[in-house]
């Protein structure tokens, strides 16, 4: 008598499909699996146990060609589930402490599709289970949920479906097993759920908020055994990229050639010809060097090589190949659309600076006092405070009479942060980087004691969306060396001076075409990872106008920016004052040190 088992079924349903793909039969071949399922109890222990069997027992998808199909696991899919039981079965053990998959993918590999049918298995066969998925768009959560999830569950025979209801907030939920899959929009207002024991994160590199942030949201609402699995294509390196390279989680890169479909035919034999020709014939072009590495190296036959070669010619912008379609997981992590940087060189220093160790010497704060003098607020007892969750990195602290100079981006329209950037106006190296989301008071005295810090530094900061902290340097702390610009009198029409950086149709193109040349020629200058980073989000846009990305931030970029364009007012010679003495430490301030301005008036704005 033959043992009825999962696989014993699956295979059935395979050689009936193979035999006729009629949808209509295969439906009526489930209707019996399911009958049997329900008087099998070993059959539905080991559903339950692994429920990527009910997934090809009994779901019906949609294939690319819009037409029903039973579900079956592909090569990518498979993999990718014995990577995942692989993972269950280590932390059953004790061999692993948590179950986290990052997964790094192509474009329509079958695995937002393969995670959702595995929840809704999940969801109707296990008691007590809670999923939750979140996708980047809420088109793209509804679309989890009424073509994966809700279009599955109605296809399945009546004898397998839980009692249910459904809510408008994207929900299966089962009753009696006290069961729920819940589907949403990736943001900072998710709130927390109830205890989560299974998570999927999809296309989670494109989430508006970052997934840092919305695991801050979370909070601790998984269980200690969930499963947590985040998928993705790459989106230039940003909080995805940090997760791949942290080696907490578990790693899994599918190649685009792994999935079957991914070939094409040649339309005619003189093109196959002069293809395979082309490949040998055209060296230090990139796609045909490709070409021939995917050839010799990952012996790839003809068919899959044309068709990476014909997605290649589809794109406009060639780059985003790497991203949508990579080879290997580090060009994945690339910018989408036109890096306004020179990106090679940019992914070379990043790599550089991680190999490297003790790029920063400290991070945190300055603590002070405030106190009134002659009928004004000074600034006084400052203290430089170790704190990890500063928002200072002290990547090279100050040498004793070198020039500093600090400029920075106040947080306005299309920025979320204010920013300092400080360099060493004798050789231009970035030391040390301020970034928060604070009040702007809180930035202003930050910012004060900072370039008191390096050596009174030369302060410029932005004054576009906000005049408050040039104005409070100025005037109420009186700090002795801003910037200072010429401005056009909006009455006289004459030039007058005017403290801060003014950004413009002018001044932006000026500031961004020196740093890229900075970026270009010496980007050994740039000293910290995160505005490398930032750089490669930094792109032209479709109208040629250099911007960060989608959903990117800039604030660091021009931040920086600002620092090398206003650094011509500052020295870049070391200053040793006549008949001073060297101080005993960089932290001995002195509030009476300020310098008195006896030329012309200068303006605020």
């Amino acid at each position: 008598m033959i043992k009825i088992t999962a696989e014993f079924l699956i295979n059935r349903r395979k050689m009936q499909w193979e035999s006729h793909h009629d949808i209509r039969k295969d439906e009526y071949f489930v209707k019996g699996v399911a009958y049997e399922i329900t008087q099998n109890d070993e059959l539905r222990e080991e559903i339950i146990d692994d429920p990527s069997k009910l997934i090809e027992l009994c779901f019906t998808v949609v294939n690319k060609d819009k037409r029903e199909e039973p579900f079956f696991l592909n090569e990518v899919q498979k993999e990718f589930m014995n990577i995942l039981n692989q993972a269950i079965k280590d932390f059953d053990e004790g061999l692993i402490t948590n179950i986290s998959l990052l997964v790094l993918k192509g474009r329509q590999q079958g695995f937002t599709t393969l995670i959702s049918a595995y929840q809704l298995a999940a969801t109707t066969t296990r008691k007590n289970f809670e999923g939750l998925t979140l996708a980047d768009e809420s088109s793209n959560a509804e679309a989890i949920f009424q073509n994966k999830a809700k279009f599955i569950y109605d296809r399945l025979p009546e004898i397998l479906k839980p009692t249910e209801k459904y809510n408008s907030k994207r929900q299966l939920l089962f009753e009696k097993l006290n069961s729920s899959w819940t589907i949403n929009t990736a943001t900072k207002e998710v709130g927390r759920s109830r205890t989560i024991n299974f998570f999927h994160g999809s296309e989670c590199a494109f989430w508006r908020d970052g997934i840092s942030s919305i695991q801050a949201s979370l909070g601790e609402t998984f269980t200690k055994n969930a499963i947590k699995i985040y998928e993705s294509t790459a989106n230039g390196f940003n909080d995805f990229r940090e997760m791949w390279k942290s080696g907490a989680h578990i790693n899994c890169f599918f190649q685009w050639w792994k999935t079957k479909e991914y070939r094409l035919n040649f339309e005619t034999k003189n093109m196959r010809t002069k293809f395979l020709n082309d490949i040998d014939r055209n060296k230090g072009e990139w796609i045909y060097d490709r070409l021939k590495w995917l050839r010799d190296e990952k012996k790839l036959d003809e068919n899959q090589l044309y068709w990476y070669f014909k997605k290649y010619q589809g794109y406009i912008d060639k780059e985003l190949i790497k991203q949508e379609y990579p080879c290997t997981p580090d060009e994945a992590f690339v910018a989408s659309g036109k890096c306004y940087f020179n990106k090679d060189n940019i992914i070379k220093r990043i790599d550089l600076l991680e190999e490297q160790e003790n790029t920063i010497e400290d991070i945190g704060y300055f603590k002070h006092d405030i106190v009134i003098k002659n009928d004004r607020k000074v600034i006084t007892d400052i203290k430089w405070i170790s704190d990890p969750l500063g928002c200072i990195k002290l990547i090279k602290k100050p040498e004793e009479y070198k020039p500093y100079v600090l400029g920075g981006d106040t947080a306005g329209e299309g920025s979320d942060s204010f920013t300092g950037i400080v360099t060493d106006n004798t050789n231009g190296k970035i030391v040390a980087v301020l970034k928060h989301e604070q009040d702007e008071t809180f930035y202003t005295r930050q910012i004060y004691c900072l370039g008191w810090y390096y050596n009174k530094a030369l302060i410029g900061l932005e004054t576009n969306f906000s005049t408050y902290p040039t104005k409070m340097l100025a005037e109420e702390y009186e700090y002795p060396n801003l910037y200072v610009r010429d401005k056009e009198d909006d009455y006289t029409g004459k030039i007058v001076k005017a403290y801060g950086f003014r950004t413009d149709r002018i001044t932006r193109p000026l500031i961004l075409a020196e740093l890229q040349r900075i970026f270009e020629e010496e980007i050994e200058k740039i000293t910290d990872i995160d505005i490398l980073k930032e750089a490669l989000t930094f792109i032209k846009n479709e109208k040629g106008r250099a911007e960060a990305q989608e959903g990117c931030h800039d604030d660091l970029i021009m931040g920086t920016a600002i620092t090398y364009y206003i650094a011509s007012q500052q020295t870049t010679s070391r200053i040793y004052p006549t008949g001073e003495k060297p101080r005993d430490s960089i932290y001995q301030f002195n509030e009476d040190e300020y310098i008195e301005d006896e030329g012309q008036e200068i303006e605020i704005i």
